[in-house]
């Protein structure tokens, strides 16, 4: 089986998603699936250094890269436009990561052209919440496209049940599956040096892209209300992420006017070890979403036994809460304030909520989504040669 992965842009400072893709790739090459992706160079602010419109790797994974020309929403690349038109039919399936792109609706075109079935990863943007952020933009799109690429589709990939419920409701869409995303349990390595790191004030780590719909200007204002608890005096915050000037700023201003300079540290973008070792030595991580499809460092925090705080809306909520891995609560502050104080004050609550989500990261192991993906390939490409 031939598998085309396209996705706008691959850089790890867009979050979960392309790091989630690198994995699957991998696992999926494991189960004997011939894998590319095709992707933009497109990176927060410019570009990512890879060799453009010629076979390449990525991270252990076949890739082939163009250059993003303009748009960082849209991210237009017509040589990848060209590149899919005459390249799709070397592919027995796409997988399409993402909606509102350029990329997106190019590899849809150029399947249904040829003939090829794809599938479609939204990335959440077909919620309900999603879909009304720039809504007169994403109507455009739906009318001029969007609605005949999403029908079209051999099928829909949703990680979780409520996001195939929210974006099935608002778009009547029926021909979603549900497979989550996947992590490679045996790259949970501990980095060297982690032993002396515990030794550090306790934390609670916020490992995201730092936007408003992560809720994390609402965890920082809970944090500073109650640091000085007795309970809490020694607990620090750790915002380890980058997002828009605007939105970084809002929350050092937040810092500043508090004095909460010894209790906040905003550690910019991490990856590889330093973010292995911030994730390791957390003693809780916090994801308050407002709007959350599905939540990889959540996954991540659960593999490694640190428990988690989240908001009803991430989608994994319901999973945690059944499993009893964490702490569910309204992105409000009062409600936020409160369950950070009767989880950061009790530490055999976190022990036995850390091990319980250890057991429930089990279940989004790579090798166990990659067949998943594999028996959707499957179903798919049979219907088409039907």
């Amino acid at each position: 089986m031939k598998v085309l992965h396209v996705i706008p842009a691959v850089s790890p400072k867009y979050g979960g998603p392309s790091k989630a893709l690198l994995q699957i790739c991998r696992a999926q090459q494991a189960h004997a699936v011939e894998v590319q992706i095709a992707s933009t160079d497109a990176e927060p602010g410019g570009h990512i250094a890879v060799k453009l419109e010629s076979s390449t790797t990525y991270e252990g994974v076949p890739a082939i890269f163009f250059r993003k020309q303009w748009s960082e929403a849209f991210k237009f690349s017509r040589s990848m436009a060209s590149w899919l038109k005459r390249r799709v039919t070397d592919f027995d399936v796409l997988e399409i990561h993402g909606v509102f792109s350029h990329a997106c609706i190019s590899a849809s075109r150029a399947c249904r052209k040829k003939g090829v079935p794809y599938v479609i990863r939204p990335l959440g943007h077909l919620e309900r919440w999603a879909l009304d952020q720039k809504l007169a933009r994403k109507k455009m799109f739906l009318k001029l496209g969007g609605m005949s690429m999403l029908r079209n589709a051999a099928a829909i990939h949703y990680t979780s049940a409520s996001e195939r419920h929210s974006s099935e409701q608002a778009l009547a869409l029926n021909h979603g599956a549900i497979i989550p995303f996947g992590i490679n349990l045996d790259e949970l390595t501990v980095p060297a040096g982690c032993e002396q790191d515990r030794n550090r004030r306790p934390y609670v780590l916020v490992l995201s892209r730092l936007l408003p719909t992560k809720g994390i200007d609402v965890l920082l204002r809970a944090f500073l209300a109650v640091r000085k608890d007795p309970r809490l005096s020694d607990w620090q915050l750790v915002i380890a992420g980058g997002g828009p000037p605007k939105y970084e700023a809002l929350l050092k201003d937040l810092i500043a006017r508090s004095d909460g300079g010894d209790s906040v540290q905003l550690t910019g973008w991490l990856d590889g070890d330093a973010k292995a070792r911030a994730l390791v030595g957390a003693s809780l991580l916090a994801l308050p979403s407002h709007h959350e499809s599905f939540g990889l460092c959540v996954v991540e925090a659960l593999a490694h036994g640190v428990p988690v705080l989240v908001g009803p809306q991430v989608a994994l909520a319901t999973e945690i809460q059944a499993a009893g891995a964490g702490w569910i609560t309204p992105v409000e502050t009062k409600s936020i304030s409160e369950t950070l104080i009767a989880a950061c004050s009790d530490h055999e609550e976190r022990r036995r909520r850390g091990e319980a989500g250890r057991s429930l990261s089990r279940k989004f192991s790579c090798d166990v989504v990659a067949e998943q993906l594999i028996q959707l390939y499957e179903s798919v490409i049979l219907s088409a040669a039907r």
